[in-house]
């Protein structure tokens, strides 16, 4: 896939078995501001339980899901129900879709309150995302080390910084092959939000 639309270059960071692209600065220092403070006071964060090893605990992180009210969508027992875009979401929605030349219908929002906050290994592999799902992942606020390692062998695992502003790409075979998290740290004090677009088959 080639992107043209942004001055930002950027190759596949994964050595094999699936893409991931990713845009440092995606949004200018200003948008990432603004959109951090108006999406922290704006979107309905709420802490749902999910399902691990046979017991019910709080998932260590805020969520939220915006798009097509009729297309619900869940993972690890969670089943959400997703709300009309915001004003901000959708306006990002259309960015992103003009520079990845693909259509999202929902995103699913993560706030991390700090660094104890995470999200274990995992892959975004739901069957309601297709086969080669596209997963657009940008971050507003505390920069946080995001992980990838191959779901088969566990290594290597690749550490990447997504900061303030940035977007992330993971596309092709990346979740068949590839699992990811964001890990807990002592480092961050400081909030981060990070929205994950998607397309859901309905």
């Amino acid at each position: 896939m080639q992107y043209s639309l942004l001055p930002q270059e950027s190759s596949n960071l994964l050595p094999f078995h699936g893409e991931v692209y990713f845009y440092p600065d995606f949004f200018s220092l200003k948008e990432a501001d603004l959109y951090f403070e108006t999406l922290q006071e704006g979107l309905a964060w709420q802490q749902e339980p999910i399902w691990m090893f046979g017991k019910q605990i709080f998932q260590p992180r805020l969520t939220a899901l915006y798009g097509d009210p009729k297309v619900p969508y869940g993972y690890s027992g969670i089943a959400m129900q997703a709300q009309p875009f915001t004003k901000e979401l959708e306006t990002i929605k259309q960015r992103l879709q003009e520079f990845t030349q693909h259509e999202f219908t929902h995103v699913l929002c993560n706030y991390y309150r700090d660094g104890q906050d995470s999200m274990g290994w995992h892959r975004d592999n739901e069957a309601v995302l297709g086969q080669n799902p596209k997963i657009a992942s940008i971050t507003f606020g505390a920069s946080r080390s995001f992980q990838l390692r191959p779901y088969t062998e566990k290594e290597p695992k690749l550490n990447l910084e997504l900061s303030h502003g940035s977007l992330l790409l993971m596309a092709g075979a990346s979740q068949h092959h590839w699992e990811h998290q964001l890990p807990k740290t002592k480092k961050v004090q400081q909030p981060r939000i990070n929205l994950t677009f998607r397309k859901l088959l309905g």
